[in-house]
């Protein structure tokens, strides 16, 4: 039996928002839009998507789960997502990290990592 990541679920208390935020990020788009969700992905037939989902209560600790992000220009990508609406986070991560932790505009933590040339960099 073979199973595929179909999508990555975010709880969120705006989701239109952070929907389009993400959107921005990984040059995706809306694909799905209701009350209660918003899919996104980079296209209909396209895996994995994410999807908001809207809550109540707001975030509290440090996600255990996060997204990395490998852009060709790091820097040049952490200040386009900065310009977004991201916002610099500290996790312990120190100053001789390859790799910038950002958390979007409901602070889930994401990070940019220094360019891959393969899968195994």
């Amino acid at each position: 039996m073979a199973v595929s990541l179909y999508q990555i679920s975010v709880d969120c208390h705006d989701p239109a928002r952070l929907a389009r935020f993400w959107c921005e990020v990984l040059d995706w788009r809306v694909l799905f839009e209701d009350p209660e969700e918003i899919v996104i992905g980079a296209a209909p037939d396209a895996l994995p998507g994410m999807v908001f989902l809207p809550v109540p209560e707001t975030k509290a600790v440090k996600n255990r789960l996060h997204l990395d992000l490998t852009p060709d220009d790091r820097d040049a990508e952490v200040a386009r997502i900065l310009a977004l609406g991201a916002r610099r986070v500290d996790v312990g991560q120190g100053a001789d990290a390859t790799w910038v932790v950002l958390a979007d505009p409901e602070g889930n933590e994401f990070c940019v990592l220094r360019p891959k040339r393969t899968l195994l960099d």
